[in-house]
């Protein structure tokens, strides 16, 4: 049996999150679904194969050794998974009892193939890992008359998406951590991974859930928690720190002042005083000191996000901003409710608008000036030397790729830019 997960059609409005990763990288509940894919087929004993856009491709061979280099002799049966669905433990659950019923059939999400199980007799995948083939194979009129399962698997498809389902899921997640035993209970509700360190005189609240330490996490003296929430390996909360209610921290993140409610992806900084509420923050990403955004409006309605000129009701009153990889902000930016920030941008003053991508975005002071990819490719390797990270060459390229495939995003941001 082989496990395919794939990117299809509505992978960009995910966008700026998936501009420079595969949607099964997008952290939600502490977990990604590329870390559940990797149990179910460790369980199954199967290949695991990945279809993602061709700039990427490099990126997966050699940054997700979860995947299978060359595909295992089986009984013929594939289990298609959407790389947007949502990664949580009902989703593993679902796709497990999916494989054991043995049923050709599709789940389907309005006009989205949330998943599906493939017999021998079923239309079959392309046999190489093109995304344009295997975006025709799910127009197959074949699979399309397959019967449908009837199965709950919701699919991220707005940013926002990531903050919902994060207040939703992550309880279960850290329940799922925590009965793995990998965990010592350290204090009421507090658990610790091997080389995990609870700082001195520090206050926790876990009446609403649990809060979990990684390996080597460490949290400094006089910081609150309040669960649930998520200390990913190596994560570094500084003194003074409140970390409350749905936080999820990669690893080797540094994080300071008080954050609430959001996901933040390995290697990016926050390490000084400044609020982050409801939002996303990707990877290698750096918040000046000060810097704060607001995720509620001031007539306490639901927040609408605005994704590249289309209007998006989020039916939320949380949503504070989503912020694509390598992106900055100076000492005291304030970042105004549900906006987004594309990849590789500089941030100063305020922000009142979408950012594109590549920019120095300076409205206050009536700058927009377009940031060459040469430019972040030095910051790239100046960042990853200080994280003792080797650039590779598929890392600079990556760079060079996400300024091409954002290019029209700077045209229609409608900014006065100054090249």
């Amino acid at each position: 049996m082989q496990i395919i997960v794939f990117e299809d059609e509505q992978i960009n409005r995910l966008f700026p999150i998936t501009v420079g990763r595969p949607a099964y990288a997008m952290t939600c509940g502490s977990y990604r679904l590329i870390d559940w894919l990797a149990v179910l087929n460790t369980e199954l004993s199967c290949s695991l194969r990945g279809i993602v856009r061709p700039h990427l491709m490099t990126i997966q061979q050699v940054d997700y050794p979860q995947f299978t280099a060359v595909p295992a002799l089986g009984d013929g049966n594939t289990l298609l998974v959407n790389a947007r669905l949502v990664p949580s433990v009902g989703t593993y659950e679902t796709l497990k009892q999916l494989v054991a019923e043995g049923r050709s059939g599709t789940v389907r999400v309005g006009e989205s193939i949330a998943a599906a199980f493939l017999s021998r007799e079923s239309p079959q995948p392309p046999a190489h890992a093109d995304v344009h083939k295997f975006l025709e194979f799910l127009h197959n009129p074949g699979l399309w008359k397959l019967p449908v399962i009837e199965r709950q698997l919701p699919l991220l498809s707005w940013p926002h998406d990531l903050v919902r389902y994060n207040l939703e899921i992550i309880s279960a997640s850290l329940a799922h951590r925590i009965a793995s035993g990998k965990y010592r209970e350290i204090a009421t509700g507090v658990f610790a991974a091997e080389g995990a360190v609870l700082g001195q005189y520090c206050t926790t609240d876990t009446s609403k859930g649990p809060v979990l330490l990684d390996e080597n996490a460490t949290v400094g003296p006089y910081s609150f928690l309040r669960g649930p929430a998520y200390l990913g390996p190596k994560a570094k909360v500084i003194e003074h720190s409140a970390i409350k209610d749905a936080v999820s921290l990669g690893h080797t993140t540094k994080i300071g002042g008080e954050v609430e409610a959001s996901i933040v992806e390995p290697y990016t900084n926050k390490q000084h005083h400044g609020f982050l509420g409801h939002s996303y923050l990707g990877s290698w990403i750096n918040l000046g000191a000060g810097t704060c955004n607001s995720d509620l409006k001031n007539t306490y309605g639901s927040v609408k996000m605005d994704y590249r000129g289309e209007s998006v009701p989020t039916g939320m009153q949380f949503v504070g901003c989503m912020m694509g990889d390598y992106s900055k902000s100076a000492i005291n930016t304030g970042i105004f409710t549900g906006k987004t920030v594309g990849c590789c941008s500089m941030l100063y003053g305020y922000v009142t608008t979408n950012v594109a991508s590549f920019v120095n975005y300076a409205r206050l002071f009536g700058q927009v000036t377009e940031l060459p990819p040469d430019v972040m490719i030095a910051t790239q390797q100046r960042m990853f030397a200080r994280r003792n990270v080797q650039q590779r060459a598929c890392d600079a390229q990556l760079i060079n790729d996400m300024y091409e495939l954002t290019r029209n995003e700077r045209q229609l941001a409608g900014e006065p830019l100054q090249l």
